[in-house]
């Protein structure tokens, strides 16, 4: 398994496969923010929306390929655009297809996040996922602190609003820093 980060050509190149990727996430239940069914095309067409976004450093996207090349997983960091939320960023669209889950994918493109976003000196890390969802079992296992939920913040795929929950991860120095102790 391959995990690369995708520039924004990359991310153009692979949308079709990003494009089922995505489908098959909403078709497994969880929304990431869409409605099912969702349409493929759609589908491709939010994702070629994302290559301007990475372009301008906005979004940062890595994706986990088999060979020859099937796209299994992606994960993104939103990067902040004002001066005083330098050391932030937000986790977006951690998604696994279906196919290839149990098998430590999720743990691994959150890890290379992580990583990533500790290199360039963010040192603070959020993300939302719905209660009771399985993601919040990778999250809590993985060192993110729920900060509390808010109810009715999104729709599942089908269309029924469902509570969200917050999540925040420290890295690097703040993760060890006297106040957070």
């Amino acid at each position: 398994m391959n995990v690369v980060r995708a520039d924004a050509a990359r991310l153009l190149e692979l949308g079709e496969e990003l494009a089922e990727l995505l489908t098959d996430t909403v078709d497994g239940g969880a929304s990431v923010g869409f409605l099912g069914p969702l349409d493929h095309g759609k589908a491709g067409a939010w994702w070629r929306e994302r290559s301007a976004a990475v372009a301008a450093g906005r979004l940062t996207v890595w994706v986990a390929y088999e060979e020859p090349g099937r796209v299994l997983g992606t994960v993104s960091l939103a990067l902040p655009d004002k001066p005083n939320s330098a050391h932030r960023a937000e986790l977006v669209k951690l998604m696994v297809h279906r196919a290839a889950r149990g098998r430590g994918l999720g743990r691994r493109l959150l890890t290379v996040a992580e990583e990533e976003a500790a290199a360039r000196g963010i040192t603070l890390l959020h993300l939302d996922t719905e209660t009771g969802s399985p993601a919040e079992h990778l999250y809590r296992t993985s060192g993110w602190t729920p900060v509390g939920a808010i109810p009715d913040y999104a729709a599942d795929p089908a269309g029924v609003l469902r509570p969200t929950t917050i999540y925040y991860k420290r890295l690097g120095a703040a993760a060890t820093s006297p106040a957070t102790r």
